[in-house]
């Protein structure tokens, strides 16, 4: 008799282990979806403030280039990323399209607070280097163009400035500089 009450308790026991195991899962994977589902809410919002800064930027200043943060301040600690985004506007009159070329790079002139091979600071950008894209007359990028760096645990503490330049069908257009603190 009292091997099957033991045999019972047992029983009832595994039972409500499993109940809540089963709940701590469950609550778990709960858990797990929404913070995932929070970090690409997140990101999709973040990029939605800087198009909106931006036509911001163009619609109060009537600029032919436009940078967010407009500071054209970034800091990033080692081992992080970040970047700032830029968005340019076809100022002719004339009704043609236009061709423009960016190019991203170093500023040589402001170089002496930096223990960085140029080339290695160059390598930093890890997207949006450089490219082209036309544009209507009077039409600016509807989608900014991101320019995100990658700062390795080993880069030294410094401040590098870039400097974006902007060609329409080959000559001269813009640009302006953006500064980089590495913490």
């Amino acid at each position: 008799m009292r091997s099957k009450r033991a045999a019972m308790e047992m029983s009832v026991g595994t039972i409500v282990t499993i109940v809540l195991l089963m709940s701590v899962l469950v609550l778990g994977i709960f858990l797990v979806q929404k913070v995932f589902s929070s970090g690409t809410n997140a990101i999709d919002s973040i990029d939605g403030q800087v198009q909106s800064e931006i036509n911001k930027l163009f619609a109060e200043e009537g600029k032919k280039l436009v940078v967010y943060p407009s500071s054209r301040e970034i800091t990033l600690k080692q081992g992080k990323s970040g970047g700032f985004g830029f968005s340019v506007r076809n100022t002719n009159q004339g009704g043609e399209e236009k061709t423009y070329t960016y190019t991203i790079s170093v500023d040589e002139a402001d170089w002496s607070n930096c223990d960085i091979p140029k080339r290695e600071a160059e390598d930093l950008i890890e997207l949006g280097k450089g490219g082209s894209f036309k544009l209507g007359s009077g039409d600016y990028l509807e989608t900014a163009i991101h320019v995100k760096y990658y700062i390795p645990e080993t880069a030294p503490l410094c401040l590098i400035r870039y400097i974006l330049e902007l060609r329409e069908d080959g000559s001269f257009y813009s640009s302006t500089s953006v500064d980089l603190e590495i913490k």
